[in-house]
């Protein structure tokens, strides 16, 4: 099963079934992750930077595709709500502008 480790979590390891997104992931581990919109691709506040395997990740979604062409989803960022991990496992890390106040973070 395909592993994300959250670098800014203390490495914490987090298993990616198939067919779930990375959020619902996230929160199958019991990790709160900002979602401001609910898991619907809105907006851009539950992304993940991705620091290795960006290529095991899944296609992106229309989403995705937009918020990537208006310059507001980098290209080593997915939105973890959308995106899928298809095989192989990624590390990433949460960005400064979405830590929640009452997690604590590593460097």
């Amino acid at each position: 099963m395909p592993e994300l480790i959250v670098q800014n979590l203390a490495g914490r390891e987090v298993k990616v079934a198939q067919d779930q997104t990375l959020l619902k992931a996230l929160q199958a581990a019991g990790i709160d992750w900002m979602h401001a919109c609910g898991g619907k691709g809105r907006c851009t506040s539950c992304r993940v930077i991705v620091l290795q395997g960006l290529d095991n990740f899944g296609p992106l979604t229309a989403a995705e595709l937009r918020y990537r062409e208006s310059g507001r989803l980098k290209v080593n960022e997915r939105l973890t709500c959308q995106c899928m991990l298809a095989h192989g496992n990624a590390t990433g890390k949460v960005p400064e502008q979405t830590k929640l106040p009452h997690m604590t973070y590593s460097s």
